[in-house]
């Protein structure tokens, strides 16, 4: 019997557009943006200047503190200026302009396609390799991976769990990455392990992967320490205390985090990106990245340098198709609309997806019915119908003892009422304004 996580959760029409498309180089764009805030924590300080000449691979942003992250060039060429402009939230952010001339990349880098397995076990030295290569989360929190790798005092990691579950319904970047990588992403999983100073892995994959589940398995036949674990297809699989209590049966307390119950769950995109900070000395500058939608020419999945506009990836898939309502950064599910195709990709951008006009318009709200779907499909045991009207209201103090800050925001309760309730709209504005309570208490 295939595992999962117990209390609630959706199964939306899966529509893998791109599951069979092999991963392609994007042509390198004319310019770029690269944004110097790219993760959970401080903004990383931009280290270049206007005429600056810079390399793929260079350091143009110093981490701005702990949990920061560095960032890197993408391309090489000129600086056109540092400056504001939109990213794919919609507000101006400060980042990097460069204008794009040659490719060429920084001498330290190993820029081969030859497998390199042997490394050397020291934990701190993995950890130094990952922090100065601007690794972050590749699963969509963009959580700085070296902070994840130093669990608090008094805390230890007894296993490492990697995220190949992909339960979004559109994205199939994870899914190419573990067809095409997987040599790599092993290689990744034991450089995590050793660094976290565990002897246990599982990879989650959901059971529609069937081949990834097969050539991982096969992979590590031989190797007792990581097991391949194969799931449910059911949303939100893919939550960090979803995906650990579906492998583990572990629960992670309301509020704690999944070192908790002594687990460090990673993306199958951060192990790859691990891979390549640790064995080859290459900063995290590009990512795959599925372009898809059910209008969309040439459904796809691309190798996509941080910066690059999203037009290049429309513009390679095809054109935006005449019938376009809406277009996500992400997947439907918790994606989130974005203005303007000149938006960059950044590295938390695991795909874009385009909706025809008739699915991306939004009913108009009825009157709750108290149904209870919203209650029964929440994966966290929250009530979403509460939690929307104390938000609507202003009512910040039950919000918050309503436990609004557990909410993973899944969007699974808005997927399932019939009254076309924004659920997760207000949730997330409730979340936003408790949590600014929460941390101006703690001042």
């Amino acid at each position: 019997m295939l595992k999962t996580f117990k209390l609630g959760g959706v199964h939306p029409a899966e529509n893998k557009l791109s599951a069979d498309k092999a991963i392609e180089k994007l042509a390198l764009p004319k310019s770029v943006f690269i944004p110097i805030a790219q993760h959970i924590g401080a903004p990383a300080q931009a280290l270049v200047k206007k005429g600056d000449q810079v390399k793929v691979g260079q350091l143009i942003a110093q981490a701005g503190g702990f949990v920061s992250a560095n960032i890197h060039s993408s391309v090489s060429g000129t600086v056109k200026k540092v400056d504001m402009a939109p990213d794919a939230s919609g507000y101006p952010k400060q980042g990097i302009f460069i204008d794009v001339e040659g490719d060429e990349w920084m001498e330290s880098i190993h820029t081969g396609d030859d497998l390199v397995t042997d490394f050397q076990a020291d934990s701190k030295a993995i950890i130094d390799k990952i922090n100065v290569a601007g690794v972050v989360g590749l699963g969509g929190a963009t959580f700085p991976t070296h902070v994840k790798l130093m669990p608090p005092q008094g805390m230890k990691a007894e296993m490492l769990i990697i995220n190949g579950v992909e339960c979004e319904p559109y994205l199939t970047s994870d899914h190419r990455l573990m067809l095409e990588k997987g040599s790599e992403i092993m290689v990744g999983i034991r450089l995590l392990m050793c660094a976290l100073q565990v002897n246990k892995a599982y990879v989650g994959i959901e059971n529609n992967k069937k081949d990834a589940i097969a050539h991982l398995r096969n992979l590590v036949s031989a190797d007792s320490s990581i097991e391949v674990v194969p799931l449910k297809v059911k949303y939100p699989q893919g939550g960090e205390k979803q995906l650990i209590k579906a492998v583990t049966g572990r629960e992670v307390p309301s509020g704690a985090l999944p070192i908790a119950v002594g687990a460090v769950v990673s993306n199958v995109g951060t192990a790859f990106a691990v891979y390549e900070a640790v064995q080859k000395n290459k900063p995290l500058i590009e990512r795959v990245v599925t372009i898809t939608g059910k209008s969309v020419k040439k459904p796809s999945n691309f190798l996509v340098r941080v910066g690059t506009p999203v037009q290049d990836l429309v513009d390679a898939a095809g054109g935006l198709p005449e019938d376009t309502g809406k277009i996500i950064s992400g997947g439907p599910m918790m994606g989130k609309a974005i203005a303007s195709l000149e938006v960059p990709v950044t590295k938390g951008t695991s795909g874009i997806t385009i909706m025809p006009a008739p699915e991306a318009k939004r009913e108009v709200m009825k009157s709750c019915i108290r149904c209870g779907r919203c209650v029964t499909v929440c994966p966290m045991g929250l009530e979403p119908y509460y939690l929307m009207t104390v938000s609507d209201k202003q009512i910040w103090d039950k919000a918050e003892t309503n436990r609004v800050m557990d909410c993973i925001e899944c969007g699974s309760c808005s997927y399932t009422c019939p009254a076309d309730r924004p659920l997760l709209d207000y949730i997330r504005l409730g979340k936003g304004k408790v949590g600014q309570i929460i941390r101006s208490r703690k001042k």
